[in-house]
C-alpha cells in the first residue's frame, strides 16, 4: 500500500541506531505515523523540525502496519518558528491538541487551519486569535464544540455576552447578568457577524474558556495533563500585547 499527501510536521522520536518515527498532520489521511530510514543523519534532521511542510510518501505492505515515510520539503517554516517564544511555544502547543486526535482520522478543514495558523505565529494579535479559534475547532471535532450561535435561555441570537460552563452555549445580556460571576465572558471577537479583531483582553477570556472546556472533557477524562507549551505561549503572547490601561 502506497500514499502521498501533504503535511506538517509535528515531531520525531528516536527508532533503532538512525531512523526516527516521524510524526506528521496530512490533508487526507489525518495524523499520522511511519519509520524515515537516516531520520537522524545531519542532512534530515533541518527537514523534520515541528511545522516544516513536506510532501510525504508512505508505504507499507499492510494498511495497519506503520509502515515507512520518504519525504520532500516543500517550505521549511520551523526556522522562522522558532524566532520567537510565540512561535515555538505555539507549535508546540498545536502539535499537543492535534494528538488529542484518533491517528489516521481525517480532519482536512484542521489541517488548512493548522497551515494559516503556522504562517501567522510571528504576529501576536493575530496568532492569539488563530490558536483560539484552533482548539474550539478541535473541541468540536472531539464531539465537544460550544454553541455561540444564540442564547441557551431565550434562543435570542443577539447581545449574547456570556457562555455557560454548564452547557458549553452562549447566554444573553439580559439572562446572563444575574449570574455573571458564575459564566464565562464571551470576547466580542468570537460572536457572530463581529468584525472586531481580538484584543488582550478578549484573548485572556477566550483562552481562560477554551482551556475549561479542554480540562472538563479531554484531559480530566483521559487523565492527560496540558503541556507546558500553552502556558509559555499564553505568557509570550501576552506579554506582546498592550493592555486597556497601556492604550489610556
Amino acid at each position: 500500500m502506497q500514499w502521498t499527501d501533504e503535511a506538517v510536521i509535528l515531531g520525531v522520536k528516536r527508532h533503532g541506531e538512525g531512523s526516527v518515527i516521524a510524526e506528521v498532520m496530512t490533508r487526507t489521511r489525518g495524523r499520522h505515523l511511519g519509520v524515515l530510514r537516516n531520520g537522524r543523519s545531519r542532512n534530515m534532521q533541518p527537514l523534520l523540525q515541528p511545522g516544516n511542510l513536506v510532501e510525504a510518501t508512505w508505504r507499507a505492505r499492510l494498511e495497519e502496519h506503520i509502515g515507512h515515510f520518504s519525504m520532500e520539503p516543500l517550505n521549511f517554516r520551523a526556522a522562522q518558528l522558532m524566532e520567537n517564544a510565540i512561535s515555538l511555544n505555539g507549535v508546540q502547543a498545536i502539535g499537543a491538541l492535534l494528538r488529542l486526535l484518533p491517528e489516521r482520522d481525517p480532519h482536512p478543514h484542521l489541517y488548512d487551519m493548522l497551515n494559516i495558523t503556522l504562517d501567522h505565529l510571528g504576529a501576536a494579535a493575530e496568532a492569539g486569535e488563530l490558536y483560539v479559534r484552533f482548539e474550539l475547532a478541535v473541541l468540536e471535532d472531539l464531539g465537544f464544540g460550544l454553541d455561540l450561535s444564540q442564547c441557551a435561555a431565550t434562543g435570542l441570537r443577539e447581545e449574547l455576552d456570556f457562555v455557560s460552563p454548564k452547557s458549553g452555549r452562549a447566554v444573553c445580556r439580559d439572562a446572563g447578568l444575574p449570574y455573571a460571576d458564575r459564566l464565562f465572558r464571551l470576547p466580542e471577537f468570537l460572536k457572530a457577524q463581529s468584525k472586531r479583531a481580538a484584543d488582550r483582553d478578549g484573548l485572556i477570556d477566550a483562552l481562560r474558556m477554551t482551556q475549561f472546556f479542554l480540562h472538563r472533557h479531554v484531559y480530566e477524562p483521559r487523565g492527560l495533563e496540558p503541556v507546558s507549551a500553552r502556558d509559555g505561549f499564553v505568557q509570550s503572547l501576552l506579554a506582546k500585547l498592550p493592555s486597556a490601561l497601556d492604550r489610556g
